[in-house]
């Protein structure tokens, strides 16, 4: 139960879209499904404040791939596309918390369309976990950004009060040359 052979041959499309010009083939428990040559995919539709965290492209690239085709041509229903999609997840060697926000949140669109208020309010309980462990790194990144500003800013200001940031004379950059 994988994939069969190596990683998709693709040719890109623009700056988002990209085109299969092979197929490419996962054997499932039961069932063989194959991405035929010239299926347009995005890779992993991440949303662009995310791609930090989670790439486009990776170890999952594959399954994205599975998943798009699956979802777009309906041949399994969208949770057992959505299952699908996890299980080729592990089978790729995905971590278990990339593995669990990208089935989260692909389950979750899935869940969305044409879901009831309840419906959604239920599936975002579930999906709070996922939210959590988002927020850390998020956090923590953010507080490491404004402190290297900090530092950096401070560093300028030294700089610019003690003179050694301006150019240095003429004579001085040849003696050093």
């Amino acid at each position: 139960m994988a994939f069969v052979g190596g990683g998709p041959v693709v040719e890109e499309l623009d700056a988002k879209f990209w085109r299969l010009t092979e197929p490419l083939t996962y054997r499932g428990a039961v069932e063989t499904f194959t991405v035929p040559a010239g299926f347009r995919t995005d890779f992993a539709s991440v949303p662009r404040a995310l791609v930090w965290l989670i790439p486009r492209y990776g170890d999952y690239t594959r399954a994205a791939i599975l998943h798009d085709y699956l979802c777009r041509t309906g041949e399994v229903g969208p949770a057992d596309a959505d299952g699908l999609f996890r299980r080729s997840l592990r089978e790729a060697g995905v971590s278990v918390p990339r593995r669990w926000m990208m089935w989260a949140a692909v389950r979750l669109g899935s869940r969305l369309r044409g879901a009831s208020v309840g419906a959604v309010l239920v599936w975002l309980l579930v999906a709070v976990p996922t939210l959590i462990f988002l927020a850390v790194p998020v956090l923590v990144v953010t507080a490491a950004l404004l402190v290297f500003w900090l530092v950096e800013l401070v560093f300028w200001a030294a700089g610019r009060m003690t003179g050694r940031t301006s150019t240095p004379p003429p004579d001085a950059q040849m003696k050093t040359a």
